[in-house]
């Protein structure tokens, strides 16, 4: 019985370290080798810590910053271990009533002014970095105050960082507000008083 097992034990054997072991090292090894920013998660260090990532969203409350749209991944969102959306259909009342609290906080800053789809909704992922331009152009009355300065000159900044359609048919432009915000503390630092 042994004999007629073996071939398909030695099969088994080869198959599994050569997908199972070999493969996923040789993929590991050339993503490293040819592209070793996006394979080491595309990390942004300030300081020599570690901030965030281009590809994962954080939260942004100051009045200074760019605000990130709301994500459903985790209690506080932006949970990487918790990546999701909210899964909430159009007519459950939870996601009516947090849009329209969100509507409610996000449009304070403009009453009268039609507030983007993505200060209300989470993405699928609830992961985004990105924002949309005309999010981010409904913000910077707001950042622009915080900081003391023009209105036109965080305008530049988010120009400098909004990201055209990807190989130029893909998908949206798109701002990433971490780069965004970073610039920004780059340019126009926000002198806090001391604290009493």
């Amino acid at each position: 019985m042994l004999a007629s097992l073996r071939p398909a034990i030695v099969t088994t054997v080869f198959f599994t370290l050569l997908l199972g072991v070999a493969y996923p090292l040789a993929v590991t090894g050339v993503s490293q080798l040819l592209f070793p920013w996006q394979a080491g998660g595309s990390l942004i260090r300030s300081g020599g810590q570690v901030i965030g990532s281009e590809l994962i969203g954080q939260t942004f409350a100051k009045a200074e910053y760019l605000h990130s749209r709301p994500s459903a991944a985790g209690t506080n969102g932006y949970d990487a271990s918790a990546s999701s959306g909210s899964n909430l259909g159009p007519l459950n009342p939870d996601l009516i009533k947090r849009e329209g609290d969100s509507a409610k906080a996000v449009g304070a800053d403009r009453p009268g002014t039609p507030v983007p789809a993505d200060a209300l909704t989470t993405s699928a992922s609830g992961l985004d970095p990105h924002i949309t331009p005309d999010y981010a152009a409904f913000q910077v009355a707001r950042v622009a105050q915080a900081r003391g300065v023009k209105a036109s000159e965080v305008e530049a900044v988010i120009a400098a960082n909004t990201e055209g359609r990807t190989l130029g048919v893909l998908g949206q432009p798109r701002v990433n507000v971490l780069k965004v915000n970073l610039a920004l503390d780059a340019r126009y630092p926000v002198r806090h008083a001391p604290a009493a």
